[in-house]
């Protein structure tokens, strides 16, 4: 039960191979229910992070709103890069694999989460979809979070960077409406720009409205139809994946 944000029971389809117990506090006082819940996360979370060092494995979480292209950028990531990078995908949704069944024409190495009612994927989650993946054949695993900008910020996976997507279609004023998801990410992505001609989207102006959330924020203008701005999203792949791997080492000695 996610008392942080109301959401039902997260049941989860994937194979469980091992037991562990759970500790469960029954506390009417919901801040402390949703501190425990956290901390919860956030322990389990710490300790798929060891994981992905120890197998340098290097994580990202993609956070949006439903219907921003995180899908399709993963297929277009598949296809273009599929061959250079090891990839393997969580995708994370509340029902349907259709996603996942999307991305499986180009890899092999995908594994679907269904929460049923639950809004976003937890640490716990991701533990378990590990059992499903190729481990030894992976340099990056990316995480396709629940379409939700609130509660999958908040929950940690261990991931080395989360990355916001935001699409042309959604208004260029959804940074201020979600800071927390733009608060929390290293990159953001401004998807589906070859619509442009045909919107009224104000690119400086979102842009702006990041750099207030995140002086520092990262961004990446693209498009997964005509591939503008691949190149760009290719060298930070690439880029942050070997300051994670340096960072793997020091954590080593």
């Amino acid at each position: 039960m996610c008392n942080t944000c109301g959401c039902g029971n997260t049941t989860f389809t994937t194979k469980h191979k091992h037991s562990h117990s759970h500790e469960h506090h029954h506390n009417h006082d919901e801040v402390s229910v949703e501190q425990k819940i956290l901390d919860f996360n956030d322990e389990l979370a710490h300790q798929n992070e060891h994981f992905f060092h120890d197998n340098k494995i290097f994580c990202l979480n993609l956070l949006s709103s439903p219907g921003s292209g995180k899908t399709t950028l993963l297929e277009a990531t598949l296809r273009e890069f599929g061959d250079q990078f090891k990839i393997g995908l969580v995708e994370g949704d509340q029902q349907t694999d259709f996603d996942a069944q999307r991305l499986m024409k180009y890899s092999k190495n995908v594994t679907q989460i269904n929460t049923n009612r639950g809004c976003h994927l937890d640490s716990h989650m991701i533990h378990h979809a590990l059992e499903n993946l190729d481990l030894e054949n992976l340099e990056y695993l990316i995480v396709e979070n629940v379409g939700n900008l609130v509660c999958p910020s908040m929950f940690k996976l261990g991931e080395a960077k989360k990355i916001v997507i935001l699409s042309v279609t959604e208004g260029e004023d959804k940074p201020l409406k979600y800071p927390n998801a733009f608060f929390e990410s290293e990159l953001a992505i401004i998807s589906k720009i070859d619509l442009l001609p045909y919107l009224d989207f104000d690119v400086e102006k979102c842009i702006g409205y990041i750099k207030q959330v995140k002086p520092e924020m990262k961004i990446i203008l693209l498009s997964s139809k005509t591939l503008e701005g691949f190149d760009e999203w290719k060298n930070w792949l690439i880029e942050e994946k070997e300051s994670f791997l340096s960072e793997a080492m020091h954590h080593h000695h």
